[in-house]
Protein backbone atom coordinates (compact mmCIF):
# COMPACT_ATOMS: atom_id res chain seq x y z
CA UNK A 1 0.00 0.00 0.00
CA UNK A 2 1.57 3.84 -1.18
CA UNK A 3 2.13 5.76 2.02
CA UNK A 4 0.18 9.12 1.86
CA UNK A 5 2.54 11.92 0.53
CA UNK A 6 2.20 15.05 2.47
CA UNK A 7 2.57 18.34 0.92
CA UNK A 8 4.13 21.35 2.95
CA UNK A 9 1.38 24.42 2.53
CA UNK A 10 3.88 25.79 0.39
CA UNK A 11 3.33 23.53 -2.48
CA UNK A 12 -0.32 23.88 -2.42
CA UNK A 13 -1.93 25.30 -5.76
CA UNK A 14 -4.67 27.24 -4.51
CA UNK A 15 -2.15 28.97 -2.44
CA UNK A 16 -0.06 29.93 -5.21
CA UNK A 17 -3.15 30.97 -7.07
CA UNK A 18 -4.59 33.19 -4.25
CA UNK A 19 -0.85 34.96 -4.35
CA UNK A 20 -0.18 34.83 -7.85
CA UNK A 21 -3.57 35.05 -10.25
CA UNK A 22 -3.73 38.07 -11.92
CA UNK A 23 -6.80 37.24 -13.45
CA UNK A 24 -8.97 39.99 -10.88
CA UNK A 25 -6.98 42.91 -8.38
CA UNK A 26 -9.47 42.40 -5.35
CA UNK A 27 -9.58 45.13 -2.33
CA UNK A 28 -7.56 43.74 0.44
CA UNK A 29 -9.61 41.98 2.61
CA UNK A 30 -13.10 41.51 0.65
CA UNK A 31 -13.63 38.17 1.04
CA UNK A 32 -13.50 39.46 5.43
CA UNK A 33 -16.35 41.71 5.05
CA UNK A 34 -19.15 41.34 7.33
CA UNK A 35 -21.94 42.41 5.18
CA UNK A 36 -22.55 39.96 1.90
CA UNK A 37 -23.77 43.22 0.24
CA UNK A 38 -19.90 45.36 0.17
CA UNK A 39 -18.49 41.91 -0.69
CA UNK A 40 -20.51 41.65 -4.21
CA UNK A 41 -20.22 45.34 -4.85
CA UNK A 42 -16.66 44.72 -4.38
CA UNK A 43 -16.23 41.57 -6.34
CA UNK A 44 -18.54 43.13 -8.61
CA UNK A 45 -16.67 46.11 -9.28
CA UNK A 46 -13.31 44.25 -9.15
CA UNK A 47 -14.38 41.94 -12.14
CA UNK A 48 -16.01 44.89 -14.64
CA UNK A 49 -12.26 46.95 -14.10
CA UNK A 50 -10.31 43.60 -14.48
CA UNK A 51 -9.04 43.62 -18.47
CA UNK A 52 -7.77 39.93 -17.93
CA UNK A 53 -10.94 37.99 -17.10
CA UNK A 54 -11.75 35.17 -19.69
CA UNK A 55 -15.52 35.41 -18.77
CA UNK A 56 -18.00 38.12 -18.21
CA UNK A 57 -18.13 39.60 -15.03
CA UNK A 58 -20.39 37.85 -13.38
CA UNK A 59 -18.57 34.72 -13.68
CA UNK A 60 -15.59 35.77 -13.15
CA UNK A 61 -16.62 37.40 -9.64
CA UNK A 62 -18.87 34.35 -8.49
CA UNK A 63 -15.81 31.86 -9.51
CA UNK A 64 -13.71 33.84 -7.45
CA UNK A 65 -16.53 33.78 -4.69
CA UNK A 66 -16.50 30.10 -4.68
CA UNK A 67 -12.77 29.29 -5.06
CA UNK A 68 -12.22 31.25 -1.74
CA UNK A 69 -15.14 29.05 0.14
CA UNK A 70 -13.87 25.88 -1.29
CA UNK A 71 -10.34 26.62 -0.54
CA UNK A 72 -11.12 27.30 2.73
CA UNK A 73 -12.96 23.79 3.18
CA UNK A 74 -14.26 22.67 6.71
CA UNK A 75 -12.02 25.55 8.45
CA UNK A 76 -14.44 28.38 7.74
CA UNK A 77 -16.82 28.94 10.65
CA UNK A 78 -20.56 28.40 9.58
CA UNK A 79 -21.15 32.36 10.30
CA UNK A 80 -18.57 32.97 8.19
CA UNK A 81 -19.81 30.37 5.14
CA UNK A 82 -23.52 32.07 6.18
CA UNK A 83 -22.00 35.11 4.83
CA UNK A 84 -20.39 34.25 2.14
CA UNK A 85 -22.87 32.11 0.67
CA UNK A 86 -25.29 35.04 1.15
CA UNK A 87 -22.59 37.25 -0.81
CA UNK A 88 -23.18 35.03 -3.76
CA UNK A 89 -27.34 35.35 -3.88
CA UNK A 90 -26.16 39.44 -2.91
CA UNK A 91 -23.99 38.35 -6.21
CA UNK A 92 -27.25 36.89 -8.55
CA UNK A 93 -29.37 40.19 -6.95
CA UNK A 94 -26.80 42.90 -8.67
CA UNK A 95 -26.24 40.96 -12.12
CA UNK A 96 -30.05 40.39 -12.46
CA UNK A 97 -30.46 44.20 -11.61
CA UNK A 98 -28.00 45.24 -14.12
CA UNK A 99 -29.17 42.87 -16.94
CA UNK A 100 -32.83 43.53 -16.19
CA UNK A 101 -32.39 47.03 -16.73
CA UNK A 102 -30.77 46.22 -19.98
CA UNK A 103 -33.49 43.97 -21.06
CA UNK A 104 -36.37 46.79 -19.98
CA UNK A 105 -34.42 49.19 -22.39
CA UNK A 106 -34.09 46.70 -25.19
CA UNK A 107 -37.43 45.70 -24.70
CA UNK A 108 -38.99 48.96 -24.93
CA UNK A 109 -37.17 49.89 -28.03
CA UNK A 110 -38.21 46.98 -30.00
CA UNK A 111 -41.71 46.93 -28.88
CA UNK A 112 -43.79 47.01 -31.91
CA UNK A 113 -46.51 49.09 -32.75
CA UNK A 114 -50.42 48.24 -31.74
CA UNK A 115 -52.66 46.84 -34.02
CA UNK A 116 -54.80 49.02 -35.80
CA UNK A 117 -58.29 47.62 -34.78
CA UNK A 118 -61.69 47.37 -37.29
CA UNK A 119 -59.41 46.74 -40.31
CA UNK A 120 -60.01 44.00 -42.48
CA UNK A 121 -58.46 40.55 -42.30
CA UNK A 122 -56.01 39.69 -44.89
Amino acid sequence: MAAARKRSPTHRWSARVTATSDALDLREGVFKLDDPKAIARSLKRSAERSHRRKVDPFRSAMSMLTFYINRAGANLPKRRRATLEQAKVELRKVRTRSAGSTRASHRASSRRAPARSGGSAR
